[in-house]
């Protein structure tokens, strides 16, 4: 009985020590390159996939942590122009989108 009393304190006292050691602070600052991965990640938010890749990467290779502009697909585009003339029909929709998809 006393064998099994001492186990559960033992055991008892190892989960308070690594509860302890695990709720202690340990982050360290982060370093330029850790420091500018994490901008650029932020900056690529909402993209995915190979955009998300391309945009971090050349993030990364510039000198500044925001992103250079990537040219949007042709439905990018179109769903940015339908977007922005939501509430208009027929031809004023048409000219709107036409001449919205000939600005961008």
């Amino acid at each position: 009985m006393s064998m099994r009393l001492n186990l559960l304190v033992a055991g008892t006292a190892l989960v308070f020590a690594s509860a302890a050691f695990a709720a202690a602070p340990q982050a360290k600052p982060l370093s330029s390159s850790q420091q500018k991965m994490a901008d650029c990640s932020h900056a690529a938010k909402g993209k995915t996939g190979a955009d998300y890749k391309s945009s971090v990467s050349s993030c990364m290779k510039s000198d500044t942590a925001a992103a250079a502009p990537v040219k949007m697909t042709q439905q990018q585009k179109m769903a940015a122009c339908s977007k922005e003339n939501a509430g208009k029909k027929g031809a004023d929709y048409k000219s709107a989108v036409s001449a919205c998809l000939k600005a961008h």
